[in-house]
C-alpha cells in the first residue's frame, strides 16, 4: 500500500516526516565529551585555587595578616594571587561547559564558547607580538618590569623561590642587559647596604652553589662578585640578563614551541567547534518540540 496521501480530488499531500518517540538531535557523543574535558579543567581549575588560596593565607599568616596591593605589579608579582585569579577563571569557564554540556543550556554554552574564543584571540595576539616584535618586547619587559621585580625579590618568598628557580634553570642573573649589575637595585644586595650581602648576588646566580661532597647550598656564593668586572665575575657565576637568555632559548627551540602551540589553538578551536555544534542541535530538538 502506497504511503502517499492524497487530498479529495486526487491532489498530492507530502507525507509528514515521522521519527520516534526516543529520537534527539542531540549527539550523546559530542555532549559527554564536552562534558569530559571541561570536567578534567574543572578538577584542575579548583586544584590551582585551592592551592593558590592555601600560599596565600600562609603568606598572609607570616605578614602578621597583612599584604601590600597598592598597584597592579603587586597584584603581578604576587603568585600565589595570579594563581587563584586563574585559577577561579578555569574553574567558572569549565564549570559553564560542564553544566551546559550535561543540562543542554545554551545559555551557559554561549557563555563558555564565547569565553574560550576571547582567550583565544588573547593568546594569538600576544603570540604574534611576540614573535614578530621580539626586540619591542625585551625592551617592553626590562623597562616595566625588571626593576620592579628586583627591587621585590625579598619582599615575597613566592616570587624569590620563582627567580630564583628562574636562574639556576636558565643559567642566568638579572633581568636586564645590564646582567648580574640588576642586583644593585636590590636594597639587601645594594653596595651602599648595612647588609653582608652588599654588592652580592642572590646564590642561584652562582656556577657552582652546590657543594658536590655534601650537597649544602652555599648561599654565600654570590657576596661582592658586583665590585668585580665581567671576567671575573663570570668564573663564580653567571652574568648575563635572564630576559635575553630565554629570548635566545625560544628562537632555538622555535620551531617546537610553534608546534605546541599550535596543537593547544587547534585544541581550542575543536573545543569551540563542538561547543557550537552542541548549541545548535539543541536549538534543533526545541524546535522540534515546538
Amino acid at each position: 500500500m502506497s504511503n502517499h496521501r492524497y487530498h479529495h480530488g486526487g491532489s498530492y499531500m507530502h507525507p509528514r516526516m515521522s521519527y520516534p518517540h526516543h529520537f534527539t538531535y542531540v549527539s550523546s557523543c559530542v555532549k559527554y565529551m564536552i562534558f569530559l574535558l571541561n570536567f578534567l579543567f574543572w578538577l584542575f581549575g579548583g586544584l590551582l585555587l585551592a592551592i593558590g588560596v592555601y600560599a596565600f593565607m600562609d603568606k598572609l599568616k607570616d605578614g602578621n595578616g597583612w599584604l601590600r596591593l597598592d598597584t597592579v605589579y603587586d597584584v603581578i608579582f604576587n603568585i600565589s594571587l595570579v594563581m587563584i585569579i586563574a585559577g577561579c577563571v578555569v574553574f567558572v569557564v569549565s564549570f559553564a561547559g560542564c553544566l551546559g554540556a550535561l543540562r543542554e543550556n545554551t545559555c551557559l554554552l554561549k557563555f563558555y564558547s564565547m569565553c574560550l574564543l576571547m582567550f583565544f584571540i588573547m593568546e594569538m595576539t600576544l603570540a604574534i607580538i611576540c614573535f614578530v616584535f621580539p626586540q619591542y618586547m625585551n625592551s617592553f619587559l626590562e623597562s616595566q618590569f625588571a626593576d620592579k621585580i628586583i627591587h621585590s625579590y625579598r619582599d615575597d618568598s613566592d616570587l624569590q623561590n620563582f627567580i630564583d628557580f628562574a636562574q639556576q634553570e636558565f643559567k642566568c642573573c638579572g633581568l636586564s642587559n645590564a646582567g648580574y649589575q640588576d642586583w644593585s637595585k636590590n636594597e639587601y644586595f645594594n653596595c651602599s647596604s648595612p647588609s653582608v650581602e652588599k654588592c652580592g648576588v642572590p646564590y642561584s646566580c652562582c656556577i657552582n652553589a652546590t657543594d658536590i661532597s655534601s650537597g649544602l647550598v652555599n648561599i654565600m656564593c654570590g657576596y661582592g662578585v658586583q665590585e668585580h668586572s665581567v671576567a671575573a665575575a663570570s668564573k663564580r657565576i653567571w652574568t648575563s640578563g635572564c630576559i635575553e637568555i630565554v629570548r635566545v632559548w625560544v628562537e632555538r627551540n622555535l620551531y617546537v614551541i610553534a608546534g605546541v602551540a599550535l596543537g593547544v589553538a587547534l585544541l581550542q578551536l575543536f573545543v569551540i567547534y563542538l561547543a557550537k555544534t552542541l548549541e545548535g542541535q539543541i536549538d534543533l530538538q526545541k524546535s522540534r518540540w515546538s
